[in-house]
């Protein structure tokens, strides 16, 4: 069943950009202000994400809505409290869905890398150094279709890393609520020509 209703407009970012925030901020700045005489209201799917969100202006003629999130892994989860709860459960979690394991970065991906440039060995004690704090792959079936490749990839990292597999269904809650509103304390709002600060994803 399609979440978007037919007549908004959308676009989808690289996924990758991620894991570049400065990069992610240009890009979405660019988007933002070549869709500023489109709407009133300007959706970002985004959450802190190392704070690549942090900076970014709203148009003269349009308002940002962001979700209150520090980690995009909390949207498909439902909510911030619901990411919190899982770090609770065990603090030593990597998180890994859909979109991590399509752009190749990936801990087993990096681990394929390294030794194609290191070898094993070194491969192996780097691997160690960097995911040694880890306890846990927890994979967040979002009910996409294929989940079986992206499931047999997340338990192979899990192995490779010696840590265990757990999965969990993601939930549309949050990604609705995105959408369709309400945008309450869930949210942080940047009113036209304000601009998307730190202090409130600290906020409780």
């Amino acid at each position: 069943m399609p979440v978007l209703p037919p007549d908004m407009a959308y676009e989808i970012m690289d996924f990758g950009l991620h894991f570049k925030p400065e990069n992610l901020k240009n890009a979405l700045q660019e988007v933002i202000d070549k869709s500023a005489h489109d709407a009133e209201t300007l959706i970002l799917g985004y959450g802190l994400c190392s704070n690549g969100v942090v900076g970014l202006k709203a148009p003269k003629t349009a308002r940002l809505v962001i979700p209150k999130v520090h980690d995009c892994i909390a949207i498909f989860l439902g909510s911030h409290d619901a990411y919190l709860k899982q770090l609770e459960k065990e603090r030593g979690t990597f998180f890994l869905g859909k979109g991590f394991i399509e752009v190749g970065d990936t801990p087993l991906e990096e681990y394929h890398r390294t030794v194609e440039r290191h070898g094993k060995k070194n491969a192996d004690r780097v691997m160690k150094a960097m995911f040694g704090h880890y306890k846990r792959i927890l994979f967040v079936n979002t009910g996409h279709d294929e989940v079986g490749k992206y499931r047999d990839h997340a338990q192979a990292t899990a192995k490779q890393l010696h840590l265990r597999y757990e999965e969990m269904r993601g939930s549309r809650v949050l990604i609705k609520k995105i959408i369709h509103g309400p945008w309450d304390e869930d949210f942080i709002i940047a009113e036209p020509g304000e601009t998307i600060t730190l202090a409130p994803f600290l906020e409780e």
